[in-house]
């Protein structure tokens, strides 16, 4: 009981439903474990009631918790409607960006005399002598009599964040995979901008969704995954255009450039003419000999007036992360078998580091404001092209244990727990994802700062985001180190603080949100996020009436705060659906848990149900039988729905077969290598993508293309023998 009771104070649960009628208790190693990393001893009965009673003294004499939220608008939350009578509250708003002075702060009582019964009240408007500071993330202070003095975050936040103006489309493609006539081997940010100025101009494509873009850790060979990576604050210098940067035409061994390009271009035609796969780390090496030469071109002042603010902009962040790069390229990139001093990077040893590898943290440094820069060029494209949410990037649930943000948070970060995901019917093992994660306490007496500075440069650039698994944002599965995933358990996080911090920051972007909310979902969190304006998350093929009788739920009762589509990168490509080929590519990676007849006939039967349905709505007029004409169709049905965005997946649009990532495979399938191609497997360029009569088909179901036959796209350059 003592142990529950514990658990309860510190968000970690002692059971969990893998389904609506059954609980599941969770092992008592596992809570103690929990609460263990989250700095709580729970050993022993002695020391469980020591912890009980500390936990609950502190939150009986505690005036206010670490972080306060008040929703712009709407009543007071609970930590401030049930202040004393009294107490005074002192707020002290953030300064803007353009501020020269602190302003001034803003001074409240709560009426009634000290020590008297105070009234709660959270139903309606806040009361009158509550008055409510600028949108932001103030410092509040509360002092009442028989209280100690309280300190807190404010966190004031607008109600939603913002929403597209209208209906619109646009593409999903992991940027990798897209490679054109100019890419050094793999899709780049140049390739980014061209996607995005085409299908905005030729298309009126509202948007191009790509998949995350963060830091990878180096390796040999580095974890091809973009959804595990070293640094979600910044992103990897892999996908920068070279030849974009401006110092690129200044560099005077142009006989060394122009073998790196010769070589680049060997790459690329290995992946393109000869089937070969994406070979990040090859790119990589490239690339990086290229840009060790543009770095040692001298900047213009007002290039180096623009580094500078960017330098004072990232701040302690970006020093680290460099920090973190150039002592991987001594040590290693596994800073857990570091020399003990530059485990810690606050430590003395790592300051020294700091000064003697000066001219590789500015490397460093420099590759992160060039892949901002054209980050930024590639949302100006977008924007210019007449897109109106332009470039949606992706937020990955974690980061790699092993990784710069690991290593420079570590007091943010929960030691010796992963996150994953609970066994369900579709994988009775769990999943353990390696990833670490976020304490919540920490992130609370923070107020939220790696949080906050992490959406924030996501978004200064990005037209909408799209954040992974964003169930997370109210729960996640910790599993302890050494323990199964089936021995995790659901670790609360304060979701009222995380949402209200996404929509602040979003609201300052001027940017939409999407969450992808696919699979188990808690009960309430759907409209929690749609609430607040959060998209979710629609993928045809799921899309059933699962309550009633379970047939294809008709598109007039699809909700409307979603990003509706026919798959995703984790999923097969609709024409592998409509052909069951990813049910044979599964029998032949071992990953049926039934006959392979039995798999064909259950997911033909499922096709044929949805077929028969998108006939009977009058969306396949060709027949069934046409497999291009059924891939028609089932856009025809998406855009049939209320959903606020349509997504079109690009390789669906050439009739790849490939996924990009099968889910529980490593290198028994070549996850997140493969370049977009056609029906054959034949990979196709981005210029022969924009050309494809198959997709210009496809989207014809969008509308009329817009350019005229004076205007069209030219030609791709012929492909090399």
């Amino acid at each position: 009981m003592g142990l529950s009771r514990l658990a309860a104070l510190h968000g970690v649960a002692t059971s969990f439903s893998p389904s609506p009628d059954v609980t599941v208790p969770v092992p008592d190693g596992t809570v103690t474990a929990v609460l263990a990393a989250l700095g709580v001893d729970a050993a022993t009965p002695a020391e469980i009631g020591r912890s009980l009673a500390a936990a609950e003294s502190a939150a009986a004499s505690r005036l206010l918790p670490p972080t306060v939220v008040v929703w712009s608008g709407e009543p007071l939350p609970a930590a401030l409607a049930a202040l004393p009578p009294g107490a005074d509250l002192t707020v002290e708003p953030e300064s803007g960006p353009d501020a020269t002075e602190p302003p001034p702060p803003l001074r409240m009582r709560v009426p009634g005399a000290p020590g008297t019964p105070g009234t709660v009240s959270q139903d309606g408007p806040a009361p009158s002598w509550w008055t409510e500071p600028p949108l932001g993330v103030h410092r509040l202070t509360a002092r009442a009599a028989g209280h100690r003095y309280a300190a807190a975050t404010l966190v004031v936040a607008p109600d939603r964040v913002p929403r597209p103006a209208a209906r619109t489309h646009g593409f999903l493609v992991q940027l990798y995979s897209l490679l054109s006539r100019r890419s050094w081997g793999m899709g780049d940010l140049g390739d980014l901008a061209d996607l995005a100025a085409w299908a905005g101009r030729t298309l009126g494509s509202g948007f191009v969704q790509v998949n995350p873009l963060h830091a990878a850790v180096p390796g040999a060979p580095t974890d091809p995954s973009p959804y595990r990576p070293s640094s979600r604050r910044f992103p990897d210098p892999v996908h920068l255009r070279v030849e974009s940067i401006p110092e690129y035409g200044h560099v005077p061994d142009r006989a060394a450039l122009e073998d790196l390009r010769q070589d680049a271009a060997s790459l690329a035609e290995a992946v393109l003419g000869k089937g070969a796969l994406i070979d990040r780390d090859a790119v990589w090496e490239l690339k990086r000999q290229a840009l060790e030469h543009v770095v040692r071109v001298p900047l213009t002042p007002g290039r180096r007036a623009a580094y500078c603010d960017f330098l004072a902009g990232q701040g302690r962040a970006l020093e680290d992360h460099a920090l973190w790069c150039a002592l991987a390229e001594v040590h290693g990139p596994h800073w857990r078998g570091w020399p003990a001093g530059l485990r810690d990077p606050r430590s003395p040893q790592s300051a020294r580091a700091r000064s003697e590898l000066m001219d590789r943290v500015d490397f460093h440094c420099r590759l992160a404001w060039l892949a901002d820069e054209q980050l930024a060029a590639a949302q100006a494209a977008a924007r210019d092209a007449g897109m109106a949410v332009g470039i949606v990037h992706d937020l990955a649930v974690g980061v790699h244990p092993d990784g710069a943000d690991a290593w420079a948070q570590q007091d943010a970060f929960a030691r010796g727990m992963s996150v994953g995901a609970p066994p369900d019917a579709f994988n009775a093992h769990g999943q353990d994802w390696g990833l670490p994660p976020w304490r919540p306490d920490a992130l609370a007496a923070s107020g939220y700062a790696p949080y906050r500075d992490l959406l924030r440069g996501l978004l200064v650039h990005a037209g909408a985001l799209r954040i992974d698994h964003v169930m997370g944002l109210f729960r996640l599965w910790w599993v302890p180190e050494g323990r199964p995933p089936t021995e995790g358990t659901y670790v609360s996080q304060d979701a009222e603080a995380m949402l209200a911090v996404l929509v602040l920051e979003a609201h300052r972007a001027g940017a939409v949100v999407v969450g992808e909310d696919l699979g188990t979902v808690e009960p309430g969190v759907r409209e929690a996020l749609a609430r607040r304006g959060v998209l979710g998350t629609s993928v045809l093929w799921f899309e059933r009436d699962w309550d009633g009788d379970r047939r294809p739920l008709p598109p007039e009762r699809w909700r409307r705060d979603c990003v509706a589509t026919a798959t995703t990168h984790d999923l097969p490509s609709t024409a592998a659906r409509l052909t069951s080929d990813h049910v044979t590519l599964r029998h032949r990676l071992g990953l049926l848990g039934r006959p392979l007849d039995e798999e064909l006939a259950e997911d033909v039967a499922g096709t044929s149900e949805w077929l028969a349905h998108l006939a009977a709505l009058r969306l396949l007029p060709e027949g069934e039988g046409d497999e291009e004409a059924a891939v028609r169709a089932v856009h025809r049905f998406l855009l049939r729905t209320p959903a606020l965005m349509t997504g079109v997946w690009l390789p669906d649009t050439v009739g790849d077969r490939r996924p990009q990532n099968i889910p529980g495979t490593w290198d028994q399938y070549p996850n997140w290598r493969l370049p977009v191609a056609g029906p054959d497997g034949h990979p196709l360029t981005l210029e022969e993508i924009a050309l494809s009569p198959r997709l210009r088909r496809l989207m014809e179901v969008f509308g009329p293309p817009r350019d005229t036959p004076g205007e069209r796209t030219p030609p791709p350059a012929a492909r090399r023998p």
